[in-house]
């Protein structure tokens, strides 16, 4: 008989060095060697999304904008572009004939056209040079030392906050024929009652009172902001050399404010050209025509008729692009007195 071993023994039983065999050994450096070249991977993949992060995210921050203005601003400005060579009508926008610059040598003949021009360029004056001398006046007076000042701040932005609709209403009210509260005031101290819808300086007159009532306090607040930018040590030096207040409001506070000054003068001349809401509103019933004689019709009114009333979209089209040029030469003079402002500096 074959003798009696224990094969769970020592013989039985690897030696230490033989604990993992060959084979495995290499598999396992080659699933290290993986995982190294994965882990690396993994690296460069995160490092090279950090940098379009970093390169690409702020075009997606400002993305949504660039969206929406291609959208509701080139898109009409350029199909608006197309729509004034051709003759449409609003009861067929799709049915388009070409006819060239037609509609803008149309407008040239148009005695509409120049009334809404020349009374477009009439209520700019009228409504822009008192506003911005009373913006800044209440601006100098809000610039001191003065109580409640936060309050005033506050109340002269409310016209700005009003809607358009209820500041007109209320002023065609004030400028009521028979029983507005501005004729009973002429009346009360001899004068007589106005008409102020039927004639045309009148009419003028009160349409720019609402736009003065309107921005005024917005214009002021952007004042204020500018001289609240000018540094004290001009203050100073024009008091030590006995300069009295209106002597520094005319010699340090006016130079100091060209720049704005300028700026509020191009904003409110962008706003004067597009002036639309208060005209119409207080024109009553058949506002577009700007009253009977359209003797306080604007560029925004007649455009209003042309394309709505009239439903003639090639010409209103054409009227929105004679409008945008007129700011592309008001733009174009800012920039030049801009430029020579800074020369001047």
């Amino acid at each position: 008989m074959r003798p009696y071993t224990d094969q769970s023994g020592p013989a039985a039983s690897p030696s230490s060095g033989d604990a993992v065999p060959a084979p495995e050994r290499r598999e396992t450096a080659a699933a290290a060697a993986e995982r190294s070249r994965g882990t690396d991977r993994r690296r460069v993949w995160r490092s090279r999304r950090y940098r379009w992060d970093t390169k690409y995210s702020p075009y997606a921050f400002v993305a949504p904008f660039f969206v929406f203005f291609a959208a509701f601003g080139v898109f009409p400005l350029l199909y608006t572009g197309w729509s004034s060579l051709h003759r449409v009508s609003l009861s067929a926008p799709n049915e388009m004939e070409w006819v060239g610059l037609h509609n803008y040598t149309r407008l040239l003949g148009d005695e509409f056209f120049w009334n809404a021009l020349r009374n477009t360029f009439t209520i700019g004056i009228i409504s822009t040079v008192p506003q911005l001398l009373m913006a800044l006046g209440i601006a100098h007076l809000l610039n001191y030392r003065l109580r409640a000042s936060g309050f005033f701040r506050v109340a002269i932005l409310t016209p700005y906050a009003t809607s358009v609709a209820a500041a007109t209403l209320v002023f065609v009210l004030l400028f009521g024929r028979d029983y507005g509260m501005i004729n009973w005031a002429l009346d009360a101290v001899g004068f007589g009652k106005v008409d102020w819808q039927s004639g045309t300086l009148s009419s003028q007159i009160a349409v720019s009172t609402i736009v003065i009532w309107r921005w005024t306090g917005y214009n002021a607040l952007i004042y204020l902001a500018a001289m609240q930018a000018v540094p004290n040590d001009l203050y100073e030096s024009a008091a030590l050399d006995g300069a009295t207040r209106w002597q520094q409001f005319v010699h340090v506070t006016i130079p100091s404010l060209r720049p704005t000054i300028l700026f509020t003068v191009v904003v409110s001349t962008i706003g004067a050209t597009q002036l639309f809401g208060e005209p119409l509103l207080f024109g009553g019933a058949g506002g577009q025509k700007g009253g009977a004689s359209h003797q306080f019709q604007t560029l925004g009114l007649y455009l209003y008729e042309q394309g709505w009333f009239n439903f003639h979209l090639g010409r209103a089209s054409a009227i929105a692009w004679a409008m945008f040029l007129i700011l592309l030469i008001v733009a174009g003079v800012h920039l030049l007195i801009a430029r020579r402002l800074r020369k001047s500096q």
